[in-house]
């Protein structure tokens, strides 16, 4: 499941309120759908790990403060966890220019180790700078006909940054990769095995299937989770696959 912003009122297709992200937690748990970790499915899939029946990744994009002001409550109640994928820019300026204001503040440094000393939280990488589609780019995906040595070039220097800043600052590797409005590309993957991440996240709704082939890892398919929607509405379009 793919989240983005938690706000009252948030009834849009990227904003949900937090009484509907409750509803779907006890939507899953009522339901026997369990709540998994990223390390737990590297660990199933390359250390001979087990993963509990119904399976659940639930995931976060953009790295929004909500994300920690709202969710951390819910997940020790329901017994979750979480994904949250953040952007190094919006650390680094917007964060720390505004920080705080649960309507539309980002995850400071300081924020995102308190989410990782609750256990509940593993954070992502979604690029330090390529979150946007300006002069034509879309997110980290390669241009028709740039030139793919540069493109390369570019893309390791964006990702490696964010990677870099976050072991300095929280003392983490990231091994998960959520590309910028789900734009993917072959030419992006030898880049991102080589910056260590095993797990890698887009945006088309439908199924994963789970093996022990680490390729399975990539890609990884997500429903975006739509506050036009409710849970019953959201998980009934979910679960029919």
């Amino acid at each position: 499941i793919m989240y983005h912003s938690i706000k009252e009122n948030g009834h849009t297709q990227y904003q949900i309120t937090p009484e509907m992200v409750e509803n779907d937690f006890k939507y899953l748990k009522e339901h026997n759908y369990n709540s998994v970790t990223a390390q737990q499915l590297v660990d199933y899939v390359y250390n001979d790990g087990n993963l509990p029946k119904n399976p659940v990744l639930i995931t976060l994009d953009d790295g929004f403060y909500n994300n920690l002001y709202y969710l951390r409550p819910m997940l020790e109640k329901y017994d979750m966890y979480a994904v949250v994928s953040v952007v190094g820019t919006f650390v680094e300026n917007d964060a720390e220019a505004d920080p705080h204001i649960p309507d539309y503040s980002y995850l400071t440094w300081s924020d995102i180790s308190e989410m990782l000393s609750t256990g509940r939280f593993e954070i992502g990488n979604h690029t330090y700078n390529m979150h946007t589609t300006n002069n034509g780019r879309k997110g980290c995906k390669i241009n028709f006909g740039e030139n793919q040595d540069e493109y390369t070039d570019k893309v390791n220097k964006d990702i490696s940054l964010l990677q870099l800043l976050l072991n300095e600052k929280d003392n983490i590797s990231p091994i998960v990769f959520a590309y910028p409005f789900g734009y993917i590309c072959n030419e992006i993957q030898p880049v991102l095995k080589e910056n260590g991440f095993l797990i890698t996240l887009n945006c088309y709704e439908r199924p994963n299937y789970i093996t022990r082939d680490p390729q399975c890892l990539y890609d990884l398919n997500r429903y975006n989770r739509s506050g036009l929607y409710t849970t019953e509405e959201f998980m009934a379009k979910l679960l029919k696959e």
